[in-house]
Parts: structure tokens; sequence; C-alpha cells
């Protein structure tokens, strides 16, 4: 062999040692994207609120939104109909139901000249009633349109954030889980075309209220993997995924829904616990507001009923078209709309409205004018009971601390300051600072935060607690407006600088404030009536409405999409195995938030 053979070998043989070293390489960086949007893909995100269910793959742009309402068939022939209100509500003053607290604005007098024209021609966009081919049950919209003279009860699941528990029919927590089942099985089936066997192989991201009843949260995530049998689940609070959904690190997340209102501050990432409220009340009380207006200004439908579904969509849909808060708009406008109900013609009507257009989303800063009595206006925060199937809750935490601090403490003041043979001291109290340290690393509320001391004090702790829960039962006796929750809600951050940021944006969501002129009326009342100290450090009060120019309703769900797509999700996942060997401790080890 000569050397150019030689030569020519051995090139060959360099170029045989490069090609296998690369050849591992190069495929294995070439399927990495592929693989994360496959697994994209298969992940749901699901955002239940009071009234509407959004859902829908992480990789979709928007979530498919549908009314989170069923109507099943009555077991038994002669059944009493059963029927979950949606406008009316507990609490409510039948006796005197009309506004009667409005400190900026009076009532310009009765309408006039109202007009009532009924078109008897029959119009091809009719409403139909949902056929009666007698299923068990049926969902979402056409839940909405069954005949009353049908044999089914409608439920609503759930009812101000929380699972829809009652004592009427259908109202305990297995009827309720069961309607959830059920509406979310329909709509993966019938709207994602996700056959259930198949479910094994998605994973579920579930958007949770701030505050939550953690039973409630803890039965839907084992029917979500247990029943439904899911893959593998994420629980994830709204407020965070609201920041997440606009790309903001830092707001105020005032999310004004269809019964409730929630304000929480979040920083980071992080929602503040102590900043966390829940108000009783949202766009359906507008709704029932704006309909006692318009009664009074002489409605031309007289036949609307606060307990029929379809006059209460109707309603809704008036509310949407003509209410505002534009303080420029004043003075009398004719409007006119057209009523479609199943087996009647489309008529229509004209009514002439003047203030009443912008009172009724002012109850909502003065919730007084939603008549409701006796009922309790404001949540915040509270410790949790407790859970058997968890035995290092948060009461174990905070007593096995509180343990630990008093006995180095104890410790070290023998070594310091030595005491007198027989001498008993105070050493189980708490010291204020070790209290203050030990609230903050527990990420525990201002309202919660208690001195947590021994056997021996046990009469002043209950005393102290005894105070503190009077003082919070007060407090959520009072009906706030959305202005003045923000403010507490703010106050209620550790530093200056937080609140700083907190005032600098304030990030409204949710369908209950779409109204014309919400961001400047919201700014406005927020910066007269923040702390002076605060005027001076806060150079701008920058309320957001539709961030990214996104459907408010719509922003937690995306923020939900894209936490699913981060890495740093894979590491919170609770699988179906590990969920049925550790259960709820799972959701302590896993969650991003404290549980």
């Amino acid at each position: 062999m000569t050397q150019t053979d030689r030569d020519a070998e051995n090139g060959r043989d360099r170029e045989k040692e490069q090609r296998g070293v690369k050849r591992p390489i190069v495929p294995a960086a070439v399927p990495e994207p592929l693989q994360e949007q496959i697994q994209a893909n298969f992940i749901v995100v699901i955002h239940p609120g009071s009234k509407s269910l959004r859902i829908g793959r992480a990789t979709d742009t928007l979530p498919l939104s549908v009314p989170q309402v069923i109507a099943r068939r009555h077991k038994q022939p002669g059944q009493r109909r059963y029927e979950d209100q949606c406008l009316l509500r507990e609490g409510l003053n039948r006796l005197n139901p009309r506004p009667s607290r409005f400190n900026l604005y009076r009532n310009t007098g009765q309408c006039t000249n109202t007009k009532h024209i009924k078109h008897g021609k029959q119009k091809l966009s009719r409403a139909c009633w949902t056929c009666d081919n007698s299923p068990l049950s049926v969902s979402g919209d056409q839940a909405l349109y069954v005949n009353p003279a049908d044999c089914y009860s409608i439920h609503w699941p759930v009812c101000r954030g929380h699972l829809n528990i009652h004592s009427g029919p259908g109202g305990s927590l297995t009827a309720a889980l069961a309607d959830l089942e059920t509406i979310w099985s329909h709509a993966l089936q019938k709207l994602l075309e996700i056959p259930l066997k198949d479910l094994k192989y998605y994973r579920c991201i579930l958007l949770i209220p701030d505050i939550c009843n953690r039973q409630h949260v803890k039965e839907v995530v084992n029917m979500l993997l247990v029943k439904m049998g899911f893959s593998a689940v994420v629980v994830h609070q709204e407020s965070v995924c609201v920041t997440f959904g606009s790309g903001l690190s830092s707001a105020c997340v005032v999310d004004v829904g269809d019964q409730k209102t929630s304000v929480c501050c979040v920083e980071d990432g992080v929602s503040h616990r102590s900043s966390r409220l829940c108000l009783a009340y949202g766009g359906s009380d507008v709704t029932r507001c704006f309909f006692w207006l318009m009664q009074r200004a002489g409605f031309p439908y007289r036949e609307c009923q606060l307990s029929s579904k379809l006059d209460c969509m109707l309603l809704q849909q008036l509310k949407e078209s003509f209410c505002h808060l534009d303080q420029d708009i004043s003075g009398l406008q004719d409007h006119e709309f057209r009523t479609r109900f199943p087996d009647s013609p489309v008529l229509l009507y004209q009514l002439r409205l003047g203030d009443e257009k912008l009172q009724a989303p002012m109850a909502l800063f003065y919730p007084a004018a939603f008549g409701i009595v006796g009922q309790k206006m404001t949540s915040l925060l509270h410790r949790s009971q407790g859970d058997a199937e968890d035995p290092h809750d948060e009461h174990f935490l905070l007593t096995t601390q509180s343990k630990q601090d008093q006995s180095s403490k104890a410790t070290t003041d023998r070594k310091l300051f030595p005491k007198p043979a027989g001498f008993e001291g105070e050493s189980n109290m708490c010291d204020p600072s070790e209290k203050g340290n030990l609230t903050q690393d527990l990420d525990l509320s201002h309202a919660q935060a208690e001195c947590l001391v021994g056997g021996a004090d046990a009469e002043e702790t209950s005393s102290a607690l005894l105070s503190r829960k009077t003082a919070m039962t007060q407090f959520e006796g009072k009906a706030l407006g959305v202005d003045k929750a923000i403010l507490h809600s703010i106050d209620s951050c550790a530093s200056d600088e937080t609140k700083r940021k907190m005032y600098s944006c304030i990030l409204v969501v949710g369908g209950g404030l779409l109204f014309l002129g919400a961001q400047e009326f919201l700014q406005h009342r927020v910066l007269h009536k923040m702390p002076p100290s605060f005027r001076r450090l806060v150079e701008n009060v920058d309320v957001i409405t539709r961030p990214k120019d996104m459907d408010p309703r719509v922003i937690a769900w995306k923020g939900g999409a894209v936490l699913a797509c981060l890495d740093t999700t894979q590491e919170l996942w609770i699988h179906q195995r590990e969920w049925q060997r550790f259960g709820v401790r799972m959701l302590r080890e896993r969650a991003t938030f404290v549980w």
C-alpha cells in the first residue's frame, strides 16, 4: 500500500469518527421543540366561573366559553321542578328593592312618552326550545333553552366562586361535583373533541379563586384525576394567572365577575395573602339593579320576570348595550330592543332612559344600592380549619415553629439572664418581634397573625383570638365599594414600595365592569381617595381594563395557558398515582401558593 492510499484511508477514518461524534447530537436537538409543542397540545386549561366555563387547549389562541349550567331530567313523574336563580339571591330587601343611595347623581324624574310597539311579524331568527328527546341531562346553551313545561330541573353548580351547596334539590356536595363532571365532560367531548377514554394522555391546568374553599378544591382535583382520568393536574390562582396573561410582573388585580368581585395584590408571581378580599356582588347584581331602575322609568316589557332565565339573559344584554360610566353622557335618549323567545313572535320595544344607565353600574361603588341585607358582603382569607388527611397542615407548622422559637428563646434567656430558683417567668409568651418574623416566614396575613402561646396562657390567647374574630366579623359585615376594596387591599401590603407598585398598576379583568368610561371613572375615584402620603410617591395611578387589547374575560385563562408552557411548571404536576397515594398532601407540596 502506497503512502497515498494510507493517507486516503486515514482521512476516511477521521471522517467516520467525526460523523460518529456528530450523529447523536444533531437529531437530539431537533425533536425538543416538537416535544414541547405536542405536550402543550395535550394540556387542557379549565377556568370555571360562577356563570361561564372557559376551557381550551394550552395551544389555543382563545378559550371556548359556555354557560356552566345543567338541566337534569326528573327521575320520577310528577316531581317538583327546581331551578337555581340567576339574578335573584338571598338577602334581597323585597319591601324596598329599588336603589336608594347615590351620592353624586340624582334621578332626573320619571321617563315620559315611553312607546310600547309590538310587531307581530315572524322572524326567521327566532329562538327555539331544546328538542325534548328525553336525555338524562343537557348542559351549556341547550340547558338555557329547556322548555319550562318539560320535566327538567336547572342547576348552576358554582355560585359566587364556590360550589353551590344549599338545602334544596341538587344542593349537596356530591350533586354539585356530579354536575361539574357532566358539564366538563360534555365540553371536552363535543367542543374540544377529546374522547373521555383518551384523557389519560392529557394533563389539566385548573384555575381557582384566591379565596377558596380548600375542601371544594380537593374534591374537584380528585374528580379530575380519579373520576375523569386526567394523568396530571396543576392548580393555579386566578390573580397570578391574570398577571401572566397580561404580561405584568406586579399589579393590583381586580376581578369583577358575574357574582363576585375579588381584589388581590400580586408581586413577581406571588399573591399577597393579606391583600385578598372577596366581595359578594358582581355583574348580575348590576343587571338586577338596572332592571329596577328601568321599571321605575316605565319598562315596556311588562311580563319580564327575574325568575325567568330567558328574561335574565335579555336583561343582561340590555345592561351590556345601554349602561356606561361616562359622566359626559347626560340627558334622555331613546332606545329599542327586541325579544326573541321560543313559541313567540319577535317583538320590538322602545323606551327612553336617562341617568338610569349611569346609576346601575355606579352601584358597584355604592353596594347598598343592591338592596341586600343580612348577608356577609366582604370575605377575608381565614385560617384553614385543617384536614384529617393532611397531618402537616398549617396548624401543625404554626405550632411546631412556635414551640421551636419559644424553646430557643428560653435557652438564650437562661444563658444571658439566669433566673432565681423556683421563678416561673413568661417564657411562653411570644415576643412581638418573633411574632412578626414568624408571620412573615409563614406568609400569613396581618389579620390572621396572632400570638401562639403555650398552655399557661390559654385564657389570654382565647380572648385575643375572640377579639380578632370579632373585628374580622365586623369588617366582613360592611359592604365595601370596589374603590374602597382596592384601597384596603393595597394598604394591607407590607412595604411602602409594594404599595407604590400596586397604586401604579391596577389591573381590572372580568366581565362585570365592561362599561364605557369605566377606566377613567375608577382612576378618578382611586386617585382622590388614596392616602396623601402616596400621592407624592406615585407618579400616576394607571388603571388597565384591556391589557394588550384582549378581552378581559379571558385574561386569566390565557395566563394559565402561558404557565402551562413554562419549564418551571414541569415540577408542579400532581400525577394520578401520587394523588391516589398521598392525597391532599400533594397540593401542599406542589402548589405555587401557601396551601
